[in-house]
C-alpha cells in the first residue's frame, strides 16, 4: 500500500514549484488538476454525459471539452453546478486512487488545491501545506495569471483560510523565501517521508 502525502496550499502559494522539486527527486506526483482534465478527455464516459446534459455547445471544434463554455453553463446555476460536481468528484477520486495504487516508489504526493475544503485528507497518511503570507499569494497569483486583484482576492476568500490549512498540516513548507530554500525543505521532507513510509 503506497504511503500517500497530501500536498496543498492556497492560490499563489507555490504548490507547483514544490511538486516539481519532489518530482526531481523521483517521487510520483498525482495531481488533482491533471486528473480533472483526464476524466473529461474525448472518449470518456464523463465527457459523454456532460455533452448529453449541456449539449454540443460545451465542445470545442476538435471535440474537446470547452472549459469556458462549461463554466458559463454552470455559472449562477446551482442545479447545474451540483449535477456537474456529483458527476466529476467521484470520477476524479476514483482515477486519483488508481494512480496512487500504481505509483512506484515507497511514497507518492497527492497534490490537491482543495484538499481540506473537499475533505480528502482521509486519503493521506500525512498532509504537507505550502505556505506563505496572503500578500505574497496575491502578488504571485496576479503576476502568474494576469488576473484582476479582485478576482484573486475572491478566490483566496473562497478557499480554506491560512489558519485552517496550517491546523490540518503535519508538515509545512515555508515558501516565502528563495527557490533554494524551498528545494532544501523539500529534500528534508523527502528523507522524512522515505523513513516514515518504510516504517509503516
Amino acid at each position: 500500500m503506497t504511503f500517500v502525502v497530501g500536498l496543498t496550499g492556497g492560490i499563489g502559494s507555490g504548490k507547483s514549484a514544490a511538486t516539481q522539486k519532489f518530482e526531481k527527486l523521483g517521487v510520483t506526483v498525482v495531481d488533482a488538476d491533471v486528473v480533472a482534465r483526464q476524466v473529461v478527455e474525448p472518449g470518456t464516459e464523463a465527457l459523454a454525459r456532460i455533452v448529453a446534459y449541456f449539449g454540443e455547445e460545451v465542445l470545442s471544434a476538435d471535440g474537446e471539452l470547452d472549459r469556458s463554455a462549461l463554466r458559463n453553463a454552470v455559472f449562477d446555476n446551482d442545479e447545474h453546478k451540483t449535477w456537474l460536481n456529483q458527476l466529476l468528484h467521484p470520477a476524479i477520486r476514483t482515477l486519483m486512487q488508481q494512480q496512487i495504487t500504481h505509483a512506484p516508489g515507497p511514497y507518492c504526493i497527492l497534490a490537491v488545491p482543495l484538499l481540506i475544503e473537499n475533505n480528502l485528507t482521509g486519503m493521506c497518511r500525512r498532509v504537507v501545506v505550502v505556505d506563505c503570507p496572503e500578500s505574497m499569494q496575491l502578488a504571485r497569483a496576479i503576476k502568474r495569471d494576469g488576473s484582476d486583484e479582485r478576482i484573486i482576492k475572491n478566490i483566496i476568500k473562497s478557499q480554506a483560510s491560512r489558519e485552517q490549512r496550517l491546523s490540518a498540516a503535519d508538515d509545512v513548507i515555508d515558501n516565502s523565501g528563495s527557490i533554494d530554500q524551498l528545494a532544501s525543505q523539500v529534500t528534508r521532507l523527502h528523507h522524512q517521508y522515505l523513513t516514515l513510509s518504510q516504517a509503516s
